[in-house]
């Protein structure tokens, strides 16, 4: 069984999927949810579910990313995690810490990468034109948004499409496709999947 912890910033709604998903035959189980905000949503909900949580906030290290990361481990290690999911976790990682859970480290991005990397990926589709829009599962690497792709849904741009239209349709396919890709992951498959 694998031990997954999973970093969030804010509602967790990824987070709640991920975690709903990991009972029965499922080859997971969630050890853990962290935050960078004590007051994120998420803790509450994931505490709710049985899952034990910590908060680290990032702000009074400043720029000090490294020292931030430091405290950070102290509960992931803790809770010996075989997977580390980012589920809306808004800190860009060092380099380091991202070495440490090399291709064991997933992330969801609200694009269907490579375009878009980085943030404002809905307005960003809607200024270039795009018939379709969607959401990728992909493994972290130092590069932001880069990692090889072990997931991607897709969702049309309708007539009519603002950001938050788009971003909620877009939400949905995520909340479809992380926990896809991570049943998949845990049991050793890194084909990727396309819904």
């Amino acid at each position: 069984m694998k031990r997954v912890a999973i970093l969030i910033s804010g509602g967790g709604s990824n987070m709640l999927r991920l975690v709903e998903s990991m009972t029965g035959d499922h080859p997971a189980r969630p050890v853990l949810v962290a935050s960078n905000d004590a007051g994120a949503a998420g803790l509450a909900r994931a505490a709710e579910l049985g899952v034990p949580t910590a908060a680290i906030d990032h702000r009074p290290f400043g720029k000090d990313r490294a020292a931030f990361e430091a405290e950070l481990l102290e509960p992931i290690l803790a809770a010996r995690p075989d997977i580390l999911c980012l589920a809306g976790f808004m800190r860009v990682l060092t380099p380091a810490f991202v070495a440490r859970f090399a291709g064991r480290m997933l992330n969801i991005h609200p694009s269907l990468l490579p375009r878009y990397p980085g943030l404002h990926t809905h307005q960003r589709a809607l200024d270039a034109g795009d018939t379709e829009a969607g959401c990728t599962v992909h493994e972290v690497t130092p590069v932001l948004d880069d990692g090889p792709i072990l997931g991607q849904a897709r969702v049309p741009v309708l007539p009519g499409d603002d950001a938050d239209t788009l971003a909620a349709r877009v939400l949905a396919a995520e909340h479809r496709l992380y926990p896809a890709v991570l049943r998949r992951f845990a049991g050793g498959d890194r084909a990727p999947l396309y819904m």
